[in-house]
């Protein structure tokens, strides 16, 4: 009975550690493949009034934090197209890197977009150490 219920306990947590598994970038890395020119999709989304303080240069706006209400997360469909005509990464852009950018990441999985291309920026906005990069308005 015993070995039974550790069975299950274990795959219980395995599960729920999966589901909430997610690909992480880290801001050097992100720097990078903006200084290098790669192929690379910024997804901001960040309220409307956050964004036009602060973002990285060529990010998507969606407006979609937290991205945990239906409406919420139709707005990141105007980035689907972008996405979908491309093969590159795509880095979503939160404002701490915490549960807006988890939603909206299992979000475009549940559109089609495959794991190996998402990923999250890790701090999201609050955290990047590169402030000089930011640009502002639209």
């Amino acid at each position: 009975m015993l070995k039974r219920t550790l069975t299950t306990l274990a795959l219980t947590i395995f599960t729920v550690s999966t589901a909430f598994a997610a690909n992480y970038m880290e801001p050097q890395e992100l720097k990078q493949t903006i200084e290098q020119k790669k192929p690379v999709i910024l997804i901001d989304i960040q309220p409307a009034a956050d964004f036009e303080k602060q973002h990285l240069p060529g990010a998507i706006e969606t407006n979609a934090f937290p991205a945990k209400k239906d409406d919420e997360k139709k707005r990141l469909d105007k980035s689907l197209d972008a996405i979908k005509k491309s093969d590159a990464l795509v880095v979503i852009i939160c404002p701490r890197g915490g549960s807006g950018a988890t939603n909206s990441y299992n979000y475009y999985l549940s559109q089609g977009i495959p794991e190996k291309r998402l990923t999250i920026l890790k701090g999201g906005n609050d955290k990047w150490p590169f402030p000089g990069m930011f640009v502002k308005g639209r």
